[in-house]
């Protein structure tokens, strides 16, 4: 009797094995394969009177599930602003994250940036009033003089 395996078998096997390693790493591209899990926003605190002109240029960092250690910054995140769970008017945040307070504010705001934890899932329209809902969002507080 001949030891032989199965074609069908070795078919599937191969395909199988091309698909593995077709697949890459998610950490090669995060937010494909590897859901966001934290955003940080830097700085964390910051005063807008010690910036040129009240603008404070907040960055934000998505953290990964796969590899928690891996922080890139996010290209495209949604920014806003809210004071005590509220929306406001108060503080104006740029489509790139500069923020700014209006003229004669005073008091502590939070700035917020969002992002969907799989931008590749079904879209989520909920929205709290200090971002979030169903996307992962990150904080940062500012000062207005």
């Amino acid at each position: 009797m001949k030891n032989s395996v199965p074609i069908p078998f070795i078919v599937a096997l191969a395909v199988v094995a091309s698909a593995a390693l077709s697949c890459g790493n998610p950490a090669d591209s995060p937010g494909a394969a590897d859901p966001l899990e934290s955003i940080t926003i830097t700085p964390a605190v910051a005063d807008a009177k010690d910036y040129p002109n009240g603008q404070v240029q907040f960055t934000a960092v998505g953290y990964y599930s796969t590899n928690p250690n891996q922080a890139v910054p996010l290209s495209k995140p949604g920014w806003g602003s809210c004071y005590e769970n509220q929306s406001t008017s108060a503080v104006t945040v740029s489509s790139t994250g500069v923020a700014q307070c209006a003229s004669g504010v005073v008091g502590t705001y939070t700035v917020w940036a969002d992002a969907p934890p799989n931008p590749n899932g079904p879209n989520c329209l909920a929205m709290t009033a200090c971002g979030g809902g169903c996307f992962v969002v990150g904080t940062a507080q500012l000062t207005c003089p």
